[in-house]
């Protein structure tokens, strides 16, 4: 079974009520696929950068989650009823080498 960074992106940040009801919502979706998620993983924060010369643009990103499954196909079937997505966010999915 391969595993997957899925990453999170594209919504302003929420109030405390949109927080409440999207951890509500996270926790009902995760019960749902709990045997392909085995790191919820978590809401992260941009704090800064290292590079030996110019960096490279700051990717824009609010939280993460592994996923494991057999193919991207399985990973889109599992996140296509992701609240995040509902509320107008985007999941990036990358593949773990």
């Amino acid at each position: 079974m391969a595993k997957y960074l899925v990453t999170y992106s594209g919504m302003d940040h929420p109030t405390p009520e949109m927080m409440e009801a999207g951890r509500a919502a996270f926790g009902a979706w995760l019960e749902s696929v709990r045997d392909s998620v085995p790191e919820p993983g978590a809401p992260v924060n941009f704090v800064g950068q290292v590079s030996e010369g110019e960096p490279a643009p700051v990717t824009d990103f609010s939280g993460y989650s592994i996923i494991e499954a057999d193919s991207v196909e399985a990973v889109r079937e599992i996140l296509a009823t992701h609240p995040f997505i509902a509320r107008g966010g985007t999941l990036q999915i990358n593949a773990c080498l």
